[in-house]
């Protein structure tokens, strides 16, 4: 084989052991989400329900999904969702956001970390 082609499958082994791995990452996330978010917010469509859906948050401005009446709390707060603020959020909505309609708190550190890591990777 020439060099090309082993460094070609080389790269697709490397990646696909990256993919795997990152799956099998979100996995616990993606099962926490659906247990413990999916009631209210959706993520395999931009459908809005109860809560805003949920499909690029990470990155997003809190209070910017079209069509979803925030509270005028979560719309005026110009959070900006990275993996920290969803942290202190997923911790205590009210104590980050006084007045938001978030009531669900999620007190378990590392299932946090799991939902936003899966959340990440959306």
């Amino acid at each position: 084989m020439n060099k090309v082609v082993i460094a070609a499958l080389v790269s697709l082994a490397v990646s696909g052991h990256a993919t795997q791995a990152l799956s099998q990452e979100a996995a616990p996330g993606q099962k926490l989400f659906q247990q413990r978010c999916g009631a209210c917010h959706q993520l395999e469509t931009p459908r809005n329900g109860v809560g805003p859906h949920l499909l690029g948050v990470v990155g997003r401005t809190a209070g910017s999904v079209d069509g979803f009446r925030y509270s005028a709390a979560l719309k005026g707060s110009a959070i900006a969702w990275t993996s920290e603020t969803l942290e202190t959020f997923l911790s205590n909505p009210a104590a980050m956001v006084r007045g938001t309609r978030m009531t669900q708190r999620f007190n378990n550190a590392d299932e946090r970390r799991a939902i936003i890591a899966f959340l990440g990777a959306q």
